[in-house]
């Protein structure tokens, strides 16, 4: 039986990778601090072959016993949390990234980081491929998720070329499902929680920014495919279907048959006006691509906030 590690994994991606590790008949050690992520979201989790640890990642991390996979989630990855936590974005960015490498040296286990697609920034390139650099202010509000993950990603491929860790590097587009938190600040969560409550859909800007939506459980079949490759540097998981803001809120009144209106307000500095996965990579080397379409996950998600806000 394997044994791996999910930092983060209480959180809304981790805990989704936590049981489908466990399905995978793996042993999942489950850390997380739980500034973003909530016990809530591994209570039923009811297996023998799981164990919660309660721990900041920017501290030394010590696991007695063997490890061979360790998935490195811990990250504040809401814009409202990164701009509520800035120094806590960046610690784990850097500390927490080298700790976990550390652990990962330490024990001969292979390397899988969270990196995301706000590497590439407010993108010149459109869709984004793994070989562009991106466009990425350092010393924006932002700047504190997108250079923390930067730097992520540099030590990862260091600690590669360096010491012949087996490194991975995963770079998640926008990603939806159950256990979004209600408060989450990003777009579906901010219009499920409206259209349910009745109040207005507030749209940043004029909505005309794209976003591309991947269900979370085609995600997590990316991300185990990546992590049983032999591929070292950075893979695009998300699903290449763009649509703008305004689309998308039309799509959540239509989904809930809510009366709500559609508001528009200031949109945040530094904010992408596109954002669409190039998964070419993903497709060959993985022989992956997203096969839940937007309606059946848009269901699956309002049944779980209608639940959450009890309606």
């Amino acid at each position: 039986m394997p044994r791996t590690l999910v930092t983060g994994g209480a959180g809304f991606l981790g805990s989704h990778l936590c049981e489908y590790l466990l399905n995978k008949g793996h042993e999942v050690v489950c850390m997380d601090n739980l500034i973003t992520g909530s016990k809530e979201n591994i209570s039923e989790i009811k297996n023998s072959a799981f164990q919660f640890i309660n721990h900041n990642v920017s501290e030394f991390i010590n696991i007695e016993g063997n490890l061979d996979y360790i998935l490195h989630f811990a990250s504040p990855a809401s814009p409202i949390d990164y701009l509520d936590l800035p120094i806590q974005t960046l610690k784990v960015g850097a500390l927490g990234t080298h700790n976990a490498l550390g652990l990962a040296k330490a024990k001969k286990a292979v390397f899988l980081l969270a990196s995301t697609s706000e590497v590439y920034g407010d993108p010149l390139m459109h869709p984004q491929p793994e070989e562009y650099w991106g466009n990425v202010n350092p010393i924006g509000p932002r700047g504190v998720y997108d250079e923390a993950k930067r730097f992520a990603e540099a030590i990862t491929m260091a600690y590669h070329r360096t010491h012949g860790i087996n490194t991975k590097i995963v770079r998640i587009f926008n990603t939806y499902g159950p256990r979004m938190r209600i408060k989450d600040g990003r777009a579906i969560p901010n219009f499920l929680k409206q259209a349910l409550t009745g109040e207005n859909l507030t749209v940043y800007g004029n909505g005309s920014q794209t976003r591309s939506f991947c269900f979370v459980t085609d995600l997590v079949e990316g991300i185990f495919r990546l992590l049983m490759s032999e591929h070292h540097e950075p893979v695009n998981i998300g699903n290449p279907n763009e649509m703008t803001i305004r689309q998308m809120a039309d799509k959540i009144l239509q989904a809930t048959q809510s009366d709500s209106k559609i508001v528009y307000v200031p949109l945040p500095e530094d904010d992408p006006k596109t954002r669409q996965p190039n998964i070419s990579l993903a497709k060959k080397i993985l022989n992956w691509e997203p096969k839940v379409n937007l309606d059946e996950g848009l269901k699956s998600t309002k049944q779980y906030f209608k639940q959450k806000l009890n309606i």
